[in-house]
């Protein structure tokens, strides 16, 4: 027989020995992991503002090289959106004292959408309304400020942030699938180390294979309920496993 058939045989009967550990940990992970992010973990959601940067041309006619020059004003904007007179602006104007500049930055991102001239601002809270009213916020006060240091008003708000209805996080189904899958890698390298660490016999097949020669036969336990006669013949033969020599 082929030793790659023999390797695979020994770890499917190690898989078989040990499958009620192979399907319980995967189930608890993932019940657990469900029950988590339905029962305590908060929503959270996420309200975005879009802006366009455009050339301030009073001719109206924007060349190819005025394009590429805003594509590339475009991840500066993304990093001075994230600055602290942009944001303390927007904080200023919600009247949010008990949210520092500090806090807003965690809930901030800034995306500068690759090929275009637009910028996208997102805010996640776990008031929806909030988000929205901050993603607008930001955005306008980010229009005041890059007035002063650009010296051009060249940002226009192409939309405006919707209150959001459904949260982005947590995400139930996606947590348990992935609680399950880590639990199932979990639970077959548990398999494996507790196969490793047992040197015990327990079976004919622990015999036929850790000392390589056939089984012929086994003489079974009798336990107390057997008819007499019968454990008195068990007890007449040596309780061992007789093995081909």
């Amino acid at each position: 027989m082929d030793q790659s058939e023999l390797d695979l045989r020994e770890l499917l009967y190690i898989l078989r020995r040990r499958l009620w550990l192979i399907l319980l940990i995967p189930v608890v992970a993932a019940a657990t992991a469900g029950a988590i992010s339905i029962y305590v973990l908060s929503p959270v959601y996420s309200a975005s503002t879009t802006l366009w940067v455009i050339k301030d041309n009073t001719g109206g006619q924007v060349s190819y090289n005025d394009v590429l020059m805003n594509q590339n004003l475009t991840k500066t904007y993304a990093e001075v959106a994230k600055s602290r007179s942009v944001l303390s602006g927007a904080i200023k104007a919600l009247h949010l004292q008990a949210t520092t500049v500090e806090r807003l930055q965690t809930k901030l991102t800034v995306t500068a959408v690759r090929d275009t001239q637009i910028l996208s601002f997102s805010i996640e809270d776990q008031d929806p309304a909030l988000a929205a009213n901050l993603a607008d916020a930001v955005a306008e006060s980010f229009q005041r400020e890059i007035v002063g240091f650009m010296k051009v008003d060249n940002v226009k708000i192409v939309d405006h942030a919707l209150v959001p209805v459904s949260p982005v996080k947590p995400r139930p189904v996606m947590n348990t699938a992935i609680a399950g899958v880590l639990g199932l890698m979990l639970a077959i390298g548990l398999a494996f180390l507790l196969e490793f660490m047992d040197t015990s016999v327990k079976s004919e097949e622990d015999v036929a294979r850790h000392i390589g020669l056939p089984v012929l036969g086994t003489i079974p336990v009798i336990d107390g309920k057997a008819p007499e006669h019968v454990r008195r013949q068990a007890r007449s033969v040596q309780s061992k496993t007789v093995v081909e020599k």
